[in-house]
């Protein structure tokens, strides 16, 4: 019962997390933060699942997901390490994928990895950028939350059109 009740908080905190950085996008951030780059991104991929693939072609990439649905595959890589898919109802396809790495995960995503340059940390040792590929047709978000166990997340997720 401790490991379904340990799962249901990680997937909540992820849930949260998620939600809370398409929150900050909605209500905006600074213009450095929303600047659009017409570069490629360093970033495509996680764990070699990109935007527009299949839901059954992640599944048989990842595994089976922790909770499987239509629109969305919760799947978990330890305690330390979650990653929401989501899917377009009509297609199937990847439209959003969120990641989120707890204190003292291994192989956590780091700022370099995802622009290229580190970002710079507020007061608190919090962090966010997000940038707009609009030939690529999606955005990426780098989240690191402040405090002594902070929590990474980034998303990569398909504009609309």
């Amino acid at each position: 019962m401790t490991h379904l009740s340990r799962f249901s908080s990680l997937r909540n905190a992820a849930l949260l997390l998620f939600s809370l950085a398409i929150a900050g996008i909605a209500v905006g951030q600074t213009s450095r933060n929303r600047a659009s780059s017409e570069e490629e991104p360093s970033f495509r991929e996680y764990k070699g699942i990109q935007i527009g693939w299949l839901a059954d072609d992640v599944r048989k990439k990842l595994g089976s997901p922790a909770d499987k649905g239509d629109e969305q595959d919760f799947f978990v890589f330890g305690e330390k390490e979650t990653a929401q898919i989501l899917y377009d109802k009509a297609t199937h396809k990847v439209t959003a994928i969120s990641v989120d790495f707890m204190n003292g995960a291994t192989s956590v995503i780091t700022p370099q990895q995802v622009f290229g340059a580190d970002i710079e940390a507020k007061p608190d040792g919090s962090k966010y950028k997000m940038v707009r590929y609009p030939k690529m047709g999606y955005w990426i978000s780098y989240s690191k939350t402040g405090g002594a166990t902070p929590i990474v997340t980034v998303t990569i997720q398909k504009m609309q059109q």
